[in-house]
C-alpha cells in the first residue's frame, strides 16, 4: 500500500492511493496514518479493503507528511561510505545516532525556511524508516516486520548550529521545516530489496545528489535492532537513515542554500518531493 495524509497542516485525513494512482479516503476506517494505526493488525486491515470502494479525494488537495503525531524522529549520521568520504569521515564502527525535533516535520511540497542566522543550510535525500509494530530489544532478524513502512525525508541541516556552536549534532538539525516526509508511507510488501533503492537530489534542476541505500553502512533493519536496544521504538517512530554523497558542505568550497532555490528530491518507488526554501522573516 500507499498511504497518504492529505488536507491543511494540522488537520490532515488519512487516505491511500489505489491501483490507478487515484487517491481514496481513509477517515472511516482509521483517524490518521498515526500511532496504533501502523501496526501490522490495522495494516493487514487496511489492506483487505476493496480500495476501489473507498471514498475518491476531490481536487488536488495540500499533501501533508505520510505520518502524523510523530512522538520520535531518530536520525543516524554518516551511514552512507561514499559520504563519510566526502567529509573526510572514518567509518563508524556503530551507527551515530541523533534526534530531530518532532515538530519540524512538514509535508513533501511544504516550503522550507532557512532559519534565522543561518548560514550554511544544507540538502540530505534519506530513507526514513517508519516504525509499525515496534519494541524493545528488537532481534535483527524480526526487526522487517517491527516496520510500517518506508518513505522519502529531506533531512535539512544547518551546519554550522550543528558542528561549529558546541554540544549535539541536534543544534542543526531541528530547526522548523527542517523535516519533509513523504508523499507516501510505502508498506514493506511493495519494495522488493530496502537495500537497492536509487536515491537523487537536485538544487534548481541541478543533479547534487545521486547515490543508492546499497551503500548504507548499516542497513534498514539493522538500524531498527540497533536502536531498540537503547530505546523502545513505538508506532509512528521514524528513522531517518542517512545521506549518500552530494550534500553542499562535500562541495569544494562547500555550497549551501540561502533562500530562493527549489530542492526536487526522491526515492525508487517511494516517490518524489519539491520543496522552495526560502529566507526567514520576523
Amino acid at each position: 500500500m500507499k498511504l497518504v495524509r492529505y488536507g491543511a497542516f494540522g488537520q490532515e485525513k488519512p487516505a491511500l492511493l489505489d491501483s490507478k494512482g487515484v487517491l481514496r479516503d481513509l477517515s472511516g476506517k482509521v483517524p490518521d496514518i498515526a500511532g496504533k494505526a501502523l501496526t501490522s493488525a490495522s495494516l493487514a486491515a487496511l489492506k483487505a479493503l476493496d480500495a476501489e470502494s473507498l471514498p475518491v479525494v476531490q481536487g488536488s488537495p495540500r499533501i501533508g507528511a505520510c505520518v502524523g503525531d510523530v512522538r520520535n524522529f531518530i536520525a543516524v549520521g554518516l551511514n552512507f561510505a561514499d559520504h563519510a568520504a566526502e567529509t573526510g569521515a572514518p567509518i563508524p564502527a556503530e551507527p551515530i545516532l541523533f534526534n530531530k525535533a518532532p515538530n519540524c516535520i512538514v509535508g513533501p511540497y511544504d516550503d522550507v525556511t532557512i532559519p534565522k542566522n543561518s548560514k550554511k543550510t544544507d540538502w540530505e535525500v534519506e530513507l526514513a524508516i517508519v516504525i509499525g509494530d515496534g519494541g524493545s530489544y528488537i532481534a535483527e532478524k524480526d526487526a522487517m516486520a517491527a516496520i510500517a513502512g518506508f518513505c522519502v525525508c529531506n533531512d535539512v541541516s544547518e551546519r554550522e548550529f550543528q558542528t561549529e556552536r558546541g554540544g549535539q549534532w541536534a543544534k542543526g538539525k531541528g530547526c522548523p521545516t527542517f523535516g519533509p516526509l513523504g508523499p507516501w508511507l510505502v508498506t514493506p510488501d511493495e519494495i522488493a530489496d530496502i537495500q537497492n533503492l536509487g536515491m537523487w537530489l537536485e538544487v534548481d534542476g541541478e543533479r547534487v545528489q545521486n547515490g543508492s541505500t546499497k551503500t548504507m553502512i548499516f542497513g534498514a533493519a539493522y538500524l531498527v535492532h540497533y536502536i531498540s536496544q537503547f530505546m523502545r521504538l513505538d508506532p509512528g517512530d521514524v528513522i531517518t537513515t542517512g545521506t549518500p554523497p552530494g550534500v553542499g558542505l562535500g562541495f569544494k568550497p562547500p555550497r549551501f542554500l540561502k533562500g530562493g532555490e527549489v530542492v526536487a528530491l526522491g526515492i525508487d518507488g517511494l516517490g518524489t518531493q519539491k520543496q522552495n526554501f526560502v529566507p526567514y522573516e520576523g
